[in-house]
């Protein structure tokens, strides 16, 4: 098979049009119970059947009168009536019949006994008494064609006498994963094999737009075995979407048969990632490429499946919900590509604070994580820290704003206190925190800064970076540093006098990182040459990262605490003990999202939970430390 190549490199929005506008779509009707029908949208109007109310009724308890025979009731010559022959006793929604016509609330009516009650003012016609239609009437338009249906809604139809609504039928989604080396199983999956991921995404993406996904066992990378499959799916299908294989590989098949099948309206467009897309037309109905890292993957989908779905479904709502945020670090981007970046959010006085979160195509975290999508317009070179950047949301704004915002050094514990009440956390090692709080872009910075003179933690760099400002040090854990190693230790770690050693390969944490300030704060004490240190250039953001770097043999050691060499089945050299705290601005302590950062780090669960962990002490933990 030759290889393909890009038809082109189209604008994003360019292709999304020109695609929507080829395939035409306009839905199918589909008949819905009112009481399910919550998020469907009306194929057409909707009219009622019957009145709401039905009938008069009484709108309050009390008792039911007619109303001429009340005139002249005062405080000073109240009225007398007989239960029976002027009344009767009524409670809310009874119905009201002849001769009645009024309803005196029971809290003004006097009881006398004897069937007997006075009443100290007149009733006027239909007071208190719900009419019919007073709600709905019979023939009256409930909801107009193309309207998505809200709880309240349901309640308005239901009352119109819909038993039944008419609402666009959801559209069946075929999901084709594709490739040799994808398995159905975790069972399966050896060296060379990876787990099928991607079609679950989708299917659960359809299913939460209002569609009915279709998974296919995933087809191996032979030609004529996936033409048959994409047959079978176009004809049991509205919509078809093809996982993998739309690059320009030799075994990458799908952009030749849909060609082969149909038509190619666009191959390739301007977005990072998700450039090698296919926008594809077979017997009339959408058939879609989509690239096979787990990222690029998500982004396809949201930007170019789920308006066709959305179609499919008559929802003519915005397609993406987007707000502006202001970036907290500088971000470079290529000309001749849209980029989408995932980012965490958080109201931070009254600027939305974006920071871009780390991870590449195939990092499916980054989406678990991420609070929106921000975008890079093509012809752009990027953004400077402090500007103005776009984002769709994958929350809700509401949500976003609830939530306190971390940025700083990374530990496994910022994992629990997320657990425990609503946290965004972005690790950018413990000076990258500072500084984020000095530009007012976080509410709280987890630092651990060693001073390479006092051998003091913290204190001296709030000082230096905030001179004139008062701050507080929230005290957070002690926990145990050391070198993080395979099991056994086969090369017999000791100390940092091993990492110079030829046979050692030793990973690093980035600049400004806690981890890295020990660790050159040993190598000064030692007398030891970071040049001489192999692997020492290598810089990972997370103690996690490090421990997985040990654990697939990229490396002999590297620095982290004891908690990520446990989660990794690894073993541990100790090395040093040290604060890991929490630095905000003096005046966030009155914040309520803080209030309760403490609480939760003071807290039993808390304490528990990362005593399981091991390699940690909670001697001052929640203590406040003012610092002027």
């Amino acid at each position: 098979m030759e290889r393909t190549t890009y038809i082109d490199n189209v604008d994003v929005d360019e292709a999304r049009s020109r695609y929507l506008d080829r395939l035409k779509i306009s839905g199918k009707r589909d008949m819905a119970p009112t009481s399910e029908a919550l998020g469907r949208v009306t194929f057409e109007a909707v009219y009622a059947l019957v009145s709401s109310p039905g009938y008069n009724a009484a709108a309050m308890d009390g008792i039911a009168v007619e109303s001429k025979k009340t005139v002249g009731a005062t405080e000073s010559r109240p009225m007398t009536l007989i239960e029976g022959e002027d009344f009767i006793y009524i409670n809310t929604g009874n119905p009201i019949k002849e001769p009645y016509d009024s309803v005196i609330m029971i809290e003004e009516v006097l009881e006398k006994g004897n069937g007997r009650v006075e009443i100290l003012q007149p009733s006027y016609p239909y007071q208190h008494v719900r009419q019919i239609g007073e709600d709905i009437v019979a023939t009256e338009m409930i909801l107009p064609s193309r309207h998505k249906i809200r709880p309240m809604d349901i309640g308005a139809l239901l009352s119109g006498g819909i038993a039944q609504v008419p609402v666009y039928a959801k559209p069946r989604v075929g999901i084709i994963p594709t490739g040799s080396e994808i398995v159905e199983e975790i069972s399966q999956v050896k060296e060379g094999t990876i787990i099928d991921s991607n079609s679950h995404v989708f299917k659960g993406l359809v299913e939460s737009l209002g569609g009915v996904g279709k998974r296919y066992s995933p087809m191996e990378d032979d030609y004529e075995k996936l033409k048959k499959l994409i047959l079978l799916a176009v004809d049991e299908n509205d919509v078809v979407l093809v996982n993998a294989g739309s690059s320009a590989g030799t075994k990458d098949y799908t952009v030749n048969l849909i060609r082969e099948l149909g038509e190619v309206v666009v191959h390739g467009v301007a977005m990072k990632p998700g450039k090698p897309t296919i926008l594809g037309v077979i017997n009339e109905k959408p058939v879609i490429g989509i690239p096979g890292y787990p990222v690029s993957a998500f982004m396809v989908f949201d930007i170019f499946a789920k308006p066709v779905i959305l179609k499919y479904l008559g929802d003519r709502g915005e397609i993406y919900e987007t707000v502006k945020a202001t970036i907290s670090r500088r971000l470079v981007s290529s000309l001749k590509n849209k980029e989408v970046i995932r980012v965490s959010l958080g109201q931070v006085g009254d600027r939305l604070i974006a920071t871009p979160l780390a991870g590449g195509a195939g990092v499916s975290m980054s989406l678990v994580k991420a609070d929106g999508l921000g975008i890079i317009p093509r012809n752009v070179e990027g953004y400077e820290a402090g500007d103005q950047i776009e984002v769709e949301l994958l929350k809700p704004l509401s949500q976003i704003r609830d939530t306190l915002v971390s940025i700083g050094s990374h530990d496994l514990v910022m994992d629990i206190i997320g657990d425990m009440m609503k946290l965004s956390s972005s690790h950018v090692g413990s000076m990258g925190g500072i500084m984020s709080l000095r530009r007012d872009e976080c509410h709280l910075a987890p630092i651990h800064l060693l001073d390479m003179d006092t051998g003091e933690y913290n204190i001296s760099y709030v000082k230096k970076y905030f001179p004139g400002r008062k701050m507080v040090l929230i005290k957070g854990i002690q926990r145990l540093q050391g070198f993080i190693v395979p099991k056994g230790n086969p090369k017999k770690i000791a100390g940092v006098y091993d990492l110079v050693r030829e046979d050692v390969v030793f990973a690093n944490r980035q600049r400004g990182a806690g981890t890295r300030v020990l660790l050159d704060y040993k190598l000064q004490l030692s007398g030891i040459q970071p040049e001489d240190i192999r692997g020492y250039q290598r810089e990972l953001s997370t103690h996690m990262a490090v421990a997985s770097a040990v654990l697939t043999g990229s490396a002999d050691t590297g620095l982290g605490v004891l908690s990520a060499a446990n989660a990794m089945g690894l073993d541990f050299v100790p090395l040093a003990d040290e604060d890991y705290d929490f630095l905000i601005d003096g005046e966030s302590l009155k914040m309520d999202l803080v209030m309760e950062f403490i609480r939760t780090i003071k807290s039993e669960e808390f304490k528990n939970r990362v005593t399981e962990m091991g390699g940690y002490g909670f001697n001052r933990t929640g203590e406040i430390i003012w610092i002027d």
